[in-house]
């Protein structure tokens, strides 16, 4: 029996080396739509917890887009997977349409996302 010492590894004596192929989230990364009553605006975002980030966009003290159309209400939560990068090319993806009737269709209960939206499935019981 040959044993190959150029791989790492592969020698009996060293035995076997586990190797990190793939990194796992143990999150769960969702998109959200937040709409505000008073100023009939939508806001769009990627989360791994989108109702703690609810509570942030109404409390937040900083000077944002967000800080100036509260309250925020969710109004449609979808949830992408587990991969981040998922989320975040999704989210971007919607926000290039820079199309409001885009984000009217998607909070409608009743939209079944197909094309490049396919992979979102709605989370139920986000509305008061």
């Amino acid at each position: 029996m040959t044993v190959n010492q150029m791989v790492a590894g592969s020698s009996p004596a060293e035995g076997a080396k586990p190797r990190n192929i793939a990194r796992f989230s143990l999150f769960m990364y969702y998109i959200y739509i937040l709409y505000s009553l008073p100023s009939d605006k939508f806001y769009l975002g990627y989360s791994n917890d989108p109702w703690s980030r609810v509570i942030q966009h109404n409390t937040d003290p900083r000077n944002t887009f967000s800080s100036k159309h509260r309250p925020w209400k969710l109004a449609a939560v979808f949830s992408v997977g587990a991969i981040k990068s998922d989320a975040l090319i999704i989210e971007r993806w919607i926000k290039k349409q820079n199309s409001r009737k885009l984000l009217e269709k998607l909070i409608n209960p009743e939209l079944i996302p197909t094309g490049k939206l396919a992979q979102l499935v709605r989370v139920p019981h986000v509305r008061d």
